[in-house]
């Protein structure tokens, strides 16, 4: 069985989604790529197409992909508890007909909180998973504090590896692989370069050897997410060609 490739939206440019009238303009380009499914941003949302989820919901099923759902939310606010936006986030994924709902870890400090996570995702019917974002949250060891935690509390929650988010916050991606792959149901794909004092993501065959190794040590069988620059006048044929990539790598 092979691998399901999915493209998040946001590769394409806020820019050129915006030109082509929102999220939906790029379905074409990510079905016509023979690529599984697509990751709906939600930052890329305004206030109309929020409301117009049930129609984004069947023009994805309408292209046969499978979407899931991204939010700028944390898991947990600065004072340990829970988001109190997740049962709508998560009730917004369902309209999408979402497989699941991604947000970042946030500030997790005890596990208390998960049985009303737990009740959460029952009542909703949603998948939840947990990337490493780009702020001191995301580093490795609140990651393996949480993964620790539903394991313990044997809560349905997994992983989204982010393979370049750990260059922001000083870790090794190696490292954090070492440690989480096997929580990870989804794997967020780009390099990253440094760039200006910081980095820039591109794509992994732009990039150095280590993000094909990356790879090798997380597991084969999980969703790809493409989540690195798609640039292009044939966004298709680009799109078509990263889809390819991974699904061989």
């Amino acid at each position: 069985m092979q691998r399901k490739i999915i493209v998040v939206t946001a590769a394409y440019g806020h820019e050129r989604i915006q030109a082509l009238g929102g999220q939906a303009g790029v379905l074409p380009f990510i079905a016509d790529a023979g690529a599984d499914g697509v990751e709906i941003r939600r930052e890329l949302f305004d206030a109309d197409t929020l409301n117009a989820l049930p129609a984004l919901a069947d023009l994805i099923e309408s292209h046969q992909l499978l979407a899931c759902y991204s939010a700028p939310e944390p898991l947990c606010l600065p004072d340990g508890t829970l988001n109190p936006l997740l049962p709508a986030l998560l009730a917004e994924a369902r309209t999408l007909n979402a497989l699941w709902l991604k947000v970042s870890l946030g500030h997790f400090q005890h596990k208390t909180v998960l049985e009303t996570l737990r009740t959460w995702l029952a009542d909703s019917g949603m998948a939840l998973v947990v990337e490493n974002d780009q702020t001191d949250c995301g580093q490795l060891a609140p990651m393996q504090r949480f993964k620790a935690a539903c394991r313990v509390m044997n809560l349905p929650v997994t992983l989204t590896f982010d393979m370049a988010n750990w260059l922001w916050v000083g870790e090794s991606p190696e490292e954090a692989a070492r440690h989480l792959a096997p929580a990870v149901s989804y794997i967020h794909v780009k390099a990253a370069v440094a760039h200006h004092f910081h980095y820039r993501a591109v794509p992994p065959d732009q990039a150095e050897e280590r993000w094909a190794e990356l790879l090798n040590q997380l597991p084969a069988d999980v969703p790809r997410g493409i989540e690195f620059p798609l640039e292009g006048r044939d966004l298709t044929a680009v799109t078509r060609r990263y889809v390819d990539l991974l699904r061989e790598e």
